[in-house]
């Protein structure tokens, strides 16, 4: 992912003009970079590396989200809508 990539989905899930760390900023990075990583897998099946780290970003992703629908229950649904994940 480069950095105005970046940039553009921190800016569009930020909750104020300083943030870069909210639950929903980590969620909508780790959710592009999940793709990006879905797509290189389809071309190259033998690439058992990247495997093994987007299943670690899948984690990560799932603890931050189940932390997001305990704290904020609503943020949840707007994130998980928004970016087309499945919900538990």
């Amino acid at each position: 992912m480069d950095k105005a990539l970046k940039a553009e989905v921190i800016k569009s899930f930020a909750r104020s003009e300083s943030d870069t760390g909210s639950s929903e900023v980590q969620i909508a990075i780790l959710t592009t970079r999940i793709n990006e990583l879905t797509e290189h897998l389809r071309l190259n099946k033998k690439d058992h590396s990247t495997r093994h780290g987007l299943l670690a970003l899948v984690s990560r992703r799932r603890r931050l989200l189940d932390y997001l629908n305990r704290k904020n229950h609503a943020a949840y649904l707007e994130i998980t809508d928004k970016l087309g994940i499945r919900r538990k």
